[in-house]
């Protein structure tokens, strides 16, 4: 059986013994992987770094899968981690920094085109000092620095946008067929109690449904996005090949959409494909897209303070209780804040006494709102920050409408999708997929101001495989 049609067979409700499926997909991922090895790619070797580091953050972490192989896990907490886990993110960290360094990648280079990116991160820094848990925060500090290394290594290649395609369909291959599997045919650990209420629901391989939803809408977009430049080059047989694969890879996320039940992902997804689609009108004049943006944002607010219509939005889709949850979480919260004005450091709120505290009641260590996140750790001083990172992001998405229109316009429908995901969980910390991808939308670095040596790349012609030399 073609590996292909069992996933379609399975959207279709056909059910396979779970040895055979288990097989089938394993053939199947090792198939697309080899099939991207043998590509001819404008990519370099470099980017299964940046790749692996996606999966992880996307998925589960290094010692989940080391118990899932059987292996024995000793040591770590939730305050320090795992040191296996902590060596992995810094081994893949200090790669990244060989190859931008290799490159040529300049740092004042880098703080002159992403001033706001620069200020979050330094401010993040100095919330250090006044966490209770300075070496705790320091570490979860070093850690998202691995963040913008990654970045500039894909922002190293050729082509971003073909990168930033390449990148999150290699992740695609292997989460999304496990996601279906698991789901499917392997429950105990496809799904997992809901947070709110105690019922199932569908996680696959990622922490949690709205992780799962999350991923999903970003895999849309980015697919969506690239099939529709597909379907204008010329036809061939590598066109036809291509789509064929997208095809398949937006069957399984559909698939992972549906499960993953998620109404913040709908609602999400839905408005980054309206104003994607809105953004390819003719008539709409991109150099008023700021305009646009402000209208529509007056418009929600009055909508949202006159009908409330994100709470008929979640009622209707039978999460009354999860927004009920969420709602008295919030305020009580805001009642527990113990510096507004900095808040209690990086990534320190929930440690120690507040953790303990919180955790009689729910079993979860984050606020489920990334901006009330954002505030219990770094006060009101970094949700500011973090605001204007968002409005900085947003004009460099409109300028780049001008310069590449399906880039921008795919960074536009990705940051709508991201600041509403938001609303929902807390996506803007730490190691978690939707703060990686953001900050890949959120960082600028031009091109033609990496200055590739010989040493380090070496030019290829279009028979030839471009790749990076490491020594």
């Amino acid at each position: 059986m073609n590996p292909a049609a069992t996933y379609i067979a399975s959207f279709l409700g056909i059910s396979l013994p779970p040895r055979l499926a288990s097989f089938l997909t394993l053939v199947f991922i090792v198939f697309l992987v080899w099939q991207e090895i043998q590509q001819r790619s404008n990519v370099t070797r470099a980017l299964w770094i940046p790749t692996l580091w996606m999966f992880l953050i996307a998925s589960q972490p290094v010692t989940y899968w080391l118990r899932f192989a059987g292996i024995p896990i000793i040591g770590g907490s939730f305050e320090e981690g795992n040191p296996i886990d902590a060596v992995v993110y810094l081994t893949l960290t200090l790669a990244g920094l060989y190859i931008i360094n290799q490159r040529g990648v300049n740092l004042s280079e880098f703080v002159q085109n992403n001033q706001w990116v620069t200020i979050f991160f330094i401010y993040c820094f100095l919330a250090i000092v006044w966490s209770d848990f300075p070496f705790v925060s320091f570490k979860r500090w070093i850690k998202i620095c691995g963040h913008p290394v990654m970045v500039l290594v894909i922002f190293s290649e050729l082509n971003t946008m073909d990168t930033v395609v390449t990148l999150l369909k290699r992740v695609a291959y292997v989460i999304l067929p496990v996601s279906i599997l698991w789901i499917k045919y392997y429950p105990a650990l496809g799904r997992k109690a809901a947070e709110w209420g105690g019922s199932m629901s569908n996680c696959g391989i990622t922490v949690g449904k709205n992780s799962l939803g999350c991923i999903s809408s970003i895999f849309a977009l980015v697919f969506v996005c690239h099939l529709l430049r597909v379907l204008r080059t010329e036809k061939s047989s590598s066109r036809r090949n291509e789509i064929r694969l997208i095809t398949v890879l937006l069957l399984m996320v559909a698939y992972c959409l549906w499960k993953a039940h998620s109404a913040t992902t709908w609602l999400s997804l839905i408005a980054a494909a309206v104003v994607m689609v809105f953004l390819g009108f003719r008539t709409v004049n991109i150099r008023l897209v700021g305009t646009y943006a402000v209208a529509a944002a007056v418009i929600l607010v009055i909508a949202q303070f006159t009908f409330d219509i994100y709470g008929k939005i979640v009622a209707a889709s039978g999460h009354q209780a999860t927004l009920e949850g969420r709602n008295r979480l919030w305020q009580e919260l805001l009642a527990y804040q113990p510096s507004p004005v900095f808040g209690s450091g990086f990534e320190s709120f929930w440690l120690g006494d507040r953790l303990k505290e919180f955790q009689k009641e729910y079993p979860f260590t984050q606020a489920h709102n990334g901006y009330l996140e954002t505030y219990m750790n770094l006060g009101i001083v970094g949700l500011l920050i973090l605001i204007g990172l968002i409005v900085a992001t947003f004009h460099k998405c409109r300028h780049e409408l001008l310069r590449n229109f399906d880039w921008g316009r795919l960074r536009m429908g990705l940051l709508i999708t991201i600041v509403i995901h938001n609303w929902a969980e807390a996506g803007f910390k730490g190691l978690c997929a939707p703060f990686f991808v953001f900050l890949i939308i959120a960082i600028d670095y031009p091109p033609f101001a990496i200055a590739f040596s010989p040493a380090s790349f070496e030019a290829t012609t279009a028979e030839e495989e471009t790749e990076l030399v490491y020594s």
